[in-house]
């Protein structure tokens, strides 16, 4: 920890000024729901695009990404590779259909499909979901700022929790979209000053680097066999996919982009640009991971203060010198890989670039965390709210209960960021619980739009069938040893797709076998 100069805080504080007076200006416009969640419908497909790829590049991106590289390899950039396959079924399925219906929820045309239980089923799983992402979000973006601002990552939750419910809560959709474009291209040079900075510090550059990295099998994708039991190429691409045809299919956050647009073609064209812009920038941070773990295999003396400082974090105050020294001694590269960078920043940034990478992180947070807190509020008060306690919701009692739905999820979110303090690995928090939540929404959605002679009962029985899988596959490694045999051997990224496969595979199997009878 070190004080930061009067021109890194005055960088941060205009920053959240600048975030805050966003909010403000654009509610004005806020004189009724569609404008609050859908723009009106008059954002150019560029902007859109941007903010699609500021919701994506998140502070687990920013944080969790480096860290990965840093502890094991370039594994998890598989994840970047499965997104242009995702992207095709969108741009010519799911844009085209959700432009169609004209709801603004993405789980209305469930209920006209399979009746009003499957609506808020998915409406519950997107929820959770996005718990589990604002959660995550909040704490990583806490723990890159712990170190450079001195406070507690709770207070830092708080603090930034605050700006973001006042802005989001004030200025709607359309000031969520607009704080993104900004957001989204402050991050995007955040990473490129960092990675400036970094390679900058080694001797030889990029090409020393590069030699390190290799020598340490930095640069694997994973192994290519076709074992589904340990985190490889293939678990990771069907993952991936899997993952973002959710998010482009089903997640409310894409979704709702999709009706601010002026037409189809603009919507369709928002997605490759997130694209376009996400791969590369993924890639960028893996970068940022692998000539981080060669700057610290040159400055030995650095990682060791490192595990220091993250063994008596461990241990608390109160431990001694000598149960720190022998923790420390344990702790392997992926034990500590997400304080890597925020390490690197305290020691090594000098001043206002110092405050422009702080406001990077802080974007990469606030993005994420606003759009999920719009998207929740939305089908709360589409999809439950108004569904099944005040169908004649419209006007200034629907803007009221849009309002109040995004403060409360708001709240909620940061809740599940302080709870999630003393985690490990911010990425694999996130990866885990996005999956566990979202096979069984992707699966039923799937369903729906694919096999047309599915029905109401057909569709019960294959989520029941794909919750209970999702389950067992979930908590079954944690049975004892004496019930080893039944035991889920796949590896927890697995989840997602299993189980949305089950669901559809259930589905339409029970189908057949009923219109064969």
């Amino acid at each position: 920890m070190k004080n930061i100069p009067v021109i890194d805080l005055a960088i941060i504080v205009l920053y959240l000024i600048g975030m805050v007076w966003i909010g403000f200006y654009f509610s004005k416009k806020n004189k009724n729901a569609e404008q609050f969640t859908k723009a009106s419908g008059r954002i150019p497909g560029w902007a859109i695009g941007l903010s699609i790829y500021a919701t994506f590049l998140s502070s687990n991106t920013f944080l969790g990404v480096p860290g990965k590289a840093f502890g094991s390899n370039w594994n998890a950039f598989v994840f970047s590779i499965s997104m242009p396959l995702a992207a095709i079924f969108a741009a010519k399925y799911f844009v085209p259909f959700y432009r169609r219906t004209g709801a603004v929820s993405a789980y209305t045309h469930l209920e006209h499909r399979f009746g009003p239980w499957a609506r808020t089923y998915a409406v519950v799983c997107f929820v959770l979901t996005q718990f589990a992402r604002m959660g995550s979000v909040f704490f990583g973006m806490a723990l890159s700022l712990q170190a450079l601002l001195g406070f507690s990552m709770a207070s830092i939750m708080i603090i930034m929790g605050i700006c973001i419910i006042v802005y989001t809560v004030m200025g709607g959709m359309e000031a969520v979209i607009w704080t993104e474009v900004v957001q989204g291209i402050l991050k995007t040079l955040g990473a490129l000053l960092i990675l400036y900075l970094v390679l900058r510090e080694i001797p030889g550059g990029i090409e020393k680097a590069y030699e390190i990295g290799k020598a340490a099998d930095k640069f694997s994708l994973g192994t290519m066999k076709p074992d589904f039991t340990q985190s490889g190429f293939w678990v990771v691409l069907l993952y991936g996919f899997f993952i973002n045809l959710n998010n482009f299919g089903m997640d409310q956050n894409y979704v709702q982009r999709y009706h601010t647009a002026m037409d189809t073609a603009q919507a369709k064209k928002s997605i490759w640009l997130c694209v376009a812009m996400y791969v590369p920038a993924s890639l960028l941070f893996f970068i940022i991971g692998s000539a981080l773990f060669s700057y610290y295999q040159l400055n030995p003396e650095l990682t060791e203060g490192l595990k220091q400082a993250v063994a008596t974090e461990r241990l608390g105050l109160g431990a001694s010198a000598q149960q720190v020294n022998e923790l420390a001694a344990t702790l392997q590269p992926a034990d500590y890989g997400d304080k890597v960078m925020p390490h690197f920043m305290v020691y090594k940034i000098p001043k206002v670039f110092l405050g422009l990478i702080i406001a990077a992180v802080l974007s990469a947070g606030m993005s994420t965390i606003s759009s999920g807190m719009n998207a929740c509020a939305t089908v709360f008060t589409k999809d439950i709210y108004q569904r099944y306690f005040k169908p004649d919701l419209e006007g200034k009692s629907e803007l009221r209960i849009l309002y109040l739905a995004t403060i409360i999820f708001g709240l909620i979110g940061l809740g599940t960021g302080l709870a999630m303090l003393g985690i490990k690995s911010v990425l694999d928090i996130w990866w885990q619980l996005s999956g566990i939540f979202a096979g069984g929404m992707l699966g039923l959605f799937l369903l729906g739009i694919m096999s047309r002679n599915t029905k109401n009962k057909q569709a019960i029985i294959a989520v029941i069938v794909g919750i209970m899988v999702i389950l067992w596959l979930t908590f079954s490694p944690r049975l004892p040893d004496a019930y080893s045999a039944f035991r889920s051997a796949l590896h927890i990224n697995m989840v997602i797709v299993v189980g949305t496969l089950t669901i559809f595979l259930t589905g339409v199997f029970i189908t057949f076998l009923t219109r064969k009878k």
